[in-house]
């Protein structure tokens, strides 16, 4: 039951809804929501600390926009925006969600962050009725890797790696921004746990 409602028996207050499980080493003051237009530059901000490949200002600020209940913001006890997933439903297959970026505050590294956010868009995109979730990741990212390779593990399902990009693919006064980039598909998923 939502908070503030009314047990329907007896008239009380509803107990709370309790709190999503927390993994080990986790800062259980970071509370996870969909992005609201205004986290634009937070979302700007965090891919810039985190040093991944930096979309512009305007991206980040659509995102907000128009992917927001397929995105997640991590905020501190202190409302500071501390980490994020963007991603979206593929048109051509509506069964799987494409991870677009995890962020990550470097003072926040170590805390399963990451982790609690990818495992709250896994909960999400599966009461949506999504069956898969895919990602690209370049063949060096051992932490990004293992990641993926947890979530699929947690959910009951493998994860299988496939090329998509190759320097072909991307723009030759660019190439020492994109090398290659592997694509994962994780699925079907199931519930965490399952």
């Amino acid at each position: 039951m939502p908070h503030g409602t009314r047990d329907d028996q007896t008239g009380a207050p509803a107990p709370a809804a309790p709190e999503p499980a927390v993994a080990e080493g986790a800062d259980s003051g970071v509370r996870l929501a969909a992005p609201v237009l205004g986290d634009g530059p937070d979302l700007w901000r965090l891919a810039r600390l985190a040093g991944l490949a930096l979309n512009s200002p305007y991206c980040y600020t659509l995102w907000t926009r128009d992917f927001a209940a397929t995105s997640v913001i991590a905020r501190d006890s202190g409302g500071q925006a501390r980490g994020y997933i963007i991603g979206y439903v593929r048109p051509d297959a509506p069964d799987t969600y494409f991870l677009w970026q995890v962020g990550v505050d470097p003072a926040f590294r170590g805390r399963c962050l990451a982790r609690r956010m990818i495992d709250h868009v896994g909960d999400r995109i599966t009461q949506r009725g999504l069956t898969h979730l895919e990602a690209t990741v370049t063949p060096d990212n051992a932490a990004s890797r293992a990641l993926f390779a947890s979530f699929a593990r947690s959910r009951g399902c493998e994860a299988v790696w496939s090329p998509l990009f190759g320097p072909e693919h991307f723009p030759a006064e660019a190439a020492e921004d994109d090398e290659h980039e592997d694509l994962v598909r994780i699925g079907p998923l199931g519930r965490a746990g399952t």
